[in-house]
């Protein structure tokens, strides 16, 4: 998707590392799981993934942004993000949206790192 849109998963500037709106897709481009937990399981785990090609990792987060439907599920994505995040604590917001681009998504999630 990224040369379609024009847009990189992540860029790095310095020692800063933006990670793009993530959304759940499995590496084998499947359907997402149906769970806004399990999505935001697979949303983290692409993002360290990322992150580690990038030369960082999940504790060099500073910031986060949440994007979540319904505002039922942000519960369960907030367990997620604390237990990828419980002893890091990036700042972060949690926002609740009507629809993402799939409407089979439930969560996209978005990460600023800086590299040690």
């Amino acid at each position: 998707m990224e040369p379609v849109v024009g847009y990189s998963r992540a860029v790095v500037a310095g020692a800063h590392v933006f990670v793009s709106g993530t959304a759940p897709i499995p590496p084998d481009g499947g359907a997402p799981p149906d769970d806004s937990y399990e999505q935001a399981r697979l949303c983290l785990d692409i993002i360290a993934n990322v992150l580690t090609q990038a030369g960082a990792q999940l504790e060099h987060v500073v910031r986060t942004r949440i994007f979540v439907t319904p505002e039922a599920d942000w519960d369960a994505v907030a367990r997620a993000h604390g237990e990828a995040f419980a002893e890091i604590r990036p700042a972060s917001a949690g926002i609740v949206v009507h629809s993402l681009l799939d409407p089979r998504w439930l969560v996209e999630i978005e990460a600023d790192a800086l590299i040690a």
